[in-house]
């Protein structure tokens, strides 16, 4: 019995040790070649090199940089002589169809990648299961997005697919304790929207409810992660993902392991932290420079920890996270309790109550059903705004709501249970704020603030026309979900008879204008475009 259990411990050591391994990320591999690459702007984009396939071991390649670095030295040269630059395969696929939904069934094939094999030097993360890609620069699986895929490919009867792409979150949950923001090695310190719940109740009424109990062990490893230093978080005190407030609430935040700037987006973050301490430094007066050099660059760490945080919200970037509700350089994610975060914890709680139930686990069920009930009294404490008639997001530092009207706000009515007559009567004034504030031609705004980010105006995205026609639909708002759901049909079904394409984001307030704004051109493919836009079609027709 004692070598049994001699052996069981050895084993969870050695569970815990490899969850604890962060796989080495593309600028810890190649150091000061990376930053240089970065900096100087080699490749257009961030994320190009990050993605980069080595010609040789990376051992060399370091090597002889460092014999080659001086006064003369071609980064550019050396960079194309040693790396493979990564493929958009997408990029080969000529649109023939005229029908958007049969352009989409072709698609899969195009965005779809099979178990991927381990190559040396890559930053991609094997999955051992098939999966489909966003598109564009967007060559991995992504966490939220695939939900979203989902839909589409249920539509499909591309059911295989669909457990494929869960089993694989399944496996990274149970490699790293978490579901990554995507299946890069830079990506590993950080998740992203928790819809691993969601995929699982999408499966189950698919293939019945066994999909609930098979997925049960990685539903809680991943709650855990999401609430780890929860019972021992004191009042007012943060730990992690984790916040309690002054009255003992605990709510939730977004988060990331690290403090320095995104390797995918390296020099935009380096150039945001500066103007950030540049802003400090105006207006500061220290009489010590080491002081005031320690000072900016704490200030610079901080805006990288906010960046990072925004990036594991899935809103990268917005107005919702600034400070000042224009400035990126103003980001606060990390102070934020975010409505639609706390909301989905809510539902993956409600999920795992459910398959408890279905394990004759009668006790742990009503655990967990306590525990969404206690946190949806907690979103409607901070976060139903009663001055806007509408759900909106907390600022626990400041001790106040943010008073901004975003898509977001729709969350709770997307999956709080309906037998309520308070929220019945919440989401008839919600619907109010929709129309009024959100509502353009095109579909729904992601917020009512225009500052160059791409999750702002003038722009709407696909997995928010769903949330908000699902939330609407919900509570009995039929004939408004219609109308969503019948603007955002025709804006997607213009824009591929115009250009061919579907994208990954859509000007919704002028809908014969291209989206825009943020780090990187707008994507076309495009995985949760695709998925939600068949899904409205089959429930509600092509326009």
């Amino acid at each position: 019995m004692k070598q049994i259990i001699s052996l069981a411990t050895v084993l969870v050591l050695i569970n815990t040790q490899l969850i604890a391994q962060q796989p080495a990320t593309p600028d810890k591999i190649y150091g000061a070649l990376f930053h240089e690459i970065q900096m100087q702007k080699v490749y257009p984009d961030g994320k190009t090199f990050v993605d980069c396939l080595p010609k040789r071991k990376p051992s060399d390649i370091m090597y002889d940089y460092g014999l080659m670095k001086g006064p003369s030295f071609d980064v550019k040269k050396f960079a194309e002589a040693n790396f493979i630059m990564p493929v958009a395969p997408q990029l080969n696929y000529i649109t023939q169809e005229k029908n958007v939904e049969e352009h989409i069934k072709n698609l899969w094939s195009v965005l779809k990648r099979d178990a991927d094999q381990p190559k040396e030097g890559s930053s991609l993360i094997p999955l051992p299961n098939p999966y489909i890609v966003p598109g564009g620069r967007f060559r991995e699986i992504y966490y939220w997005d695939s939900y979203f895929t989902m839909l589409g490919l249920k539509e499909s009867g591309e059911t295989a697919i669909i457990e494929s792409m869960i089993k694989n979150f399944a496996y990274l949950v149970d490699t790293y304790g978490h579901i990554p923001n995507g299946n890069r090695t830079y990506y590993v310190s950080r998740s992203q929207p928790p819809f691993f719940a969601m995929m699982v109740e999408l499966l189950a009424s698919i293939k019945g409810s066994t999909a609930y109990t098979t997925f049960l062990p990685q539903l809680e490893k991943e709650y855990n992660y999401w609430m780890e230093g929860a019972t021992k978080t004191t009042v007012g005190k943060t730990y992690k993902r984790v916040v309690r407030l002054k009255d003992g609430t605990v709510l939730n935040r977004y988060w990331d392991e690290s403090n320095l700037p995104r390797q995918e987006s390296y020099r935009e973050d380096v150039e945001t932290a500066e103007a950030a301490a540049m802003e400090l430094a105006s207006r500061i007066r220290m009489s010590s420079p080491e002081a005031l050099n320690k000072l900016l660059e704490e200030k610079r760490k901080t805006i990288y920890h906010h960046l990072r945080a925004g990036a594991a919200s899935g809103w990268d970037f917005s107005s919702r996270w600034f400070a000042d509700g224009k400035t990126i350089a103003t980001i606060q994610t990390t102070a934020i309790a975010p409505v639609d975060l706390n909301c989905l914890l809510y539902k993956m709680e409600m999920v795992i109550a459910t398959a408890k139930q279905l394990k004759k686990d009668a006790a742990g069920a009503a655990l967990f059903k306590k525990k969404a009930t206690i946190r949806a009294a907690a979103i409607n404490k901070y976060c139903w705004s009663k001055q806007l008639g509408f759900y909106t997001d907390y600022n626990f530092e400041t001790r106040q709501q943010i008073l901004q009207i975003t898509a977001a706000g729709a969350f709770p009515f997307f999956v709080f249970e309906t037998n309520n007559a308070v929220l019945k009567l919440q989401a008839k004034q919600a619907a109010a704020v929709i129309k009024e504030h959100l509502l353009k031609d095109g579909g729904i705004l992601t917020t009512t603030i225009k500052t160059g980010q791409q999750w702002d105006a003038p722009n709407g995205w696909a997995p928010l026309q769903w949330v908000t026609i699902t939330a609407m639909e919900r509570f009995g708002q039929n004939v408004f979900a219609k109308d969503i759901a019948t603007r955002w049909i025709n804006l997607n079904t213009a824009v591929y008879q115009r250009t061919g394409k579907l994208m990954e984001k859509y000007n919704v307030v002028d809908i014969h204008l291209d989206a825009g704004g943020g780090e990187y051109p707008s994507q076309d493919g495009f995985g949760w475009t695709n998925g939600v836009l068949l899904a409205l079609i089959k429930k509600y027709g092509a326009q």
